[in-house]
């Protein structure tokens, strides 16, 4: 394996209720569809995941005994933790699913997750390592590995330990799919 390989933490209770944030243990389903994916991460030389228990219980159902990194935190949601879309004021939630630099009340933006996992990816050029975080923070890297405006990551849809293969090669990322 070489380059960076991003992968989305596994399912816990509140993402299959579709609750913003929370910091959960996965559930069942979610800890045996990591493990059964150990297999395609058996010579991984480092790993690295998200603060979360889902982050990190992910990576170690993998097979992985991962370091964390606080930039690949999922974002706090401030307000809106717990909650589901239906449970936020449809006003702010426009604006939250049209501008991202929105900041959901006590939250953080989407631009500015971006620009957090963006930076710390940019940080491990010419590594080669694992990298496990919530479906949100991988979108956001991807949109910077591309150089998406702001706005675009809307445009990339990151299923739950859905993985993403990027390499880094005369100053910019490359987006392998396989």
């Amino acid at each position: 394996m070489n380059g960076l390989r991003l992968v989305a933490a596994a399912p816990t209770p509140a993402l299959r209720q579709a609750l913003f944030g929370g910091d959960q243990n996965l559930d069942e389903g979610g800890r045996n569809a990591a493990a059964a994916l150990a297999p395609r991460f058996a010579r991984v030389p480092a790993w690295v995941a998200a603060p979360s228990r889902a982050a990190r219980q992910t990576a170690a159902a993998l097979g992985g005994l991962a370091a964390t990194a606080d930039a690949l935190a999922d974002p706090p949601y401030g307000e809106w933790d717990g909650r589901s879309l239906a449970d936020i004021d449809p006003g702010d939630l426009h604006e939250w699913l049209s501008d991202p630099g929105y900041t959901p009340p006590g939250g953080e933006s989407l631009t500015h997750v971006r620009d957090r996992a963006g930076a710390w990816l940019d940080q491990q050029a010419g590594q080669t390592l694992v990298a496990v975080a919530h479906p949100t923070v991988v979108r956001a890297a991807v949109a910077h590995a591309l150089r998406l405006p702001a706005d675009g990551i809307w445009t990339i849809e990151v299923a739950p330990l859905a993985t993403v293969h990027l390499t880094h090669r005369s100053g910019r990322w490359h987006l392998s799919l396989s």
